[in-house]
């Protein structure tokens, strides 16, 4: 059985165009495979802890191959608990939003408390970075209110958002990646009529 992490990165919930985009993915995913299980993170209302001295500190130790202890090895325990309802998931669903050519902050948050050495990647002296991840999927739906690939940058934007994105899950092992784009959300004559064309689309690509 199949499991998929949806992850919503708005804060606007029913308001968000990326969350309304990436549900229409969902719904049409859900309906051709009916035994999917779903598993949500509102990042807006996760509880994410401070990823601290102390924490980074846990982190320095696993990376360097030694044991974390006490205090520590509970702060250690708490980001392998979280990280792991990640690494647990088949497929990964995101949910978007661009914030100044980026991620959200809170999207930021999240991924800097996951990515751990030996939870999400490896790291050999000779070779580098290496995966943990693969064989998984991650779908990921990109809205922005001005930029687009079809307008000229920096004058309309600059794409940090899945350049950042892309670079992460690779790192991660995560290779086989659908970007789903719905932009510009604003600038454009026909909001109603795009944003219809956006959630038939993400649809189509989940059918």
């Amino acid at each position: 059985m199949s499991k998929l992490l949806y992850i919503k990165a708005s804060p606007r919930l029913a308001a968000s165009r990326s969350i309304a985009v990436a549900d229409a993915y969902l719904a049409a995913l859900k309906t051709k495979h009916p035994d999917l299980v779903v598993d949500e993170i509102d990042l807006w209302d996760a509880g994410l802890p401070e990823f601290d001295g102390d924490r980074v500190t846990a982190k320095l130790t696993v990376f360097g191959g030694g044991v974390n202890e006490g205090a520590q090895a509970t702060l250690w325990d708490e980001i392998a608990a979280i990280a792991g309802r990640f690494t647990a998931a088949d497929h990964y669903l995101f949910a978007i939003p661009m914030w100044n050519g980026g991620i959200p902050y809170k999207l930021k948050h999240y991924i800097d408390v996951i990515h751990q050495p030996g939870l999400t990647f490896g790291f050999d002296p000779a070779t580098g970075y290496f995966g943990l991840l693969a064989g998984k999927k991650a779908t990921i739906v990109y809205t922005s209110g001005a930029y687009s690939t079809a307008f000229p940058s920096p004058a309309f934007g600059v794409d940090h958002q899945s350049t950042y994105m892309s670079a992460w899950l690779a790192q991660a092992g995560v290779t086989d990646v659908e970007d789903i784009r719905y932009q510009p959300t604003i600038l454009t004559a026909d909001s109603d009529g795009d944003f219809a064309r956006a959630k038939a689309n993400a649809a189509s690509r989940a059918a």
